[in-house]
């Protein structure tokens, strides 16, 4: 499993708005991504950043979701977002809610 974690410091914005419109039209936009398995945002207390983190089946799935579909997602969260976000990129290690245990050296 891959993960990818998009760090964005908000604009001024209230957080029920933000998660309605991730509910409403980011999510859905991510689930016709082949590959995807699950996001997860966090908000600061105090609505100025947030964190999502996505979920792929294999690096190939994210990579193609970034060139593909992450403009229109990020079209999407423009009027809350505050400059450019920051995108990292990881291997699942493990995860009590994926089912997905440490891999052991060989």
């Amino acid at each position: 499993m891959f993960a990818r974690i998009v760090s964005m410091r908000m604009k001024n914005v209230r957080p029920v708005e933000l998660t309605q419109t991730i509910e409403k039209k980011v999510l859905p936009l991510l689930r016709k991504q082949e590959g995807f398995v699950d996001e997860i945002t966090f908000i600061s207390p105090d609505g100025l950043e947030a964190v999502g983190i996505s979920f792929w089946k294999r690096k190939e799935n994210a990579e193609s979701y970034e060139q593909q579909g992450y403009t229109e997602v990020l079209r999407e969260l423009s009027t809350f977002v505050n400059g450019a976000p920051q995108v990292q990129e990881y291997d699942v290690s493990n995860s009590t809610v994926h089912k997905i245990a440490t891999r052991t050296a060989a």
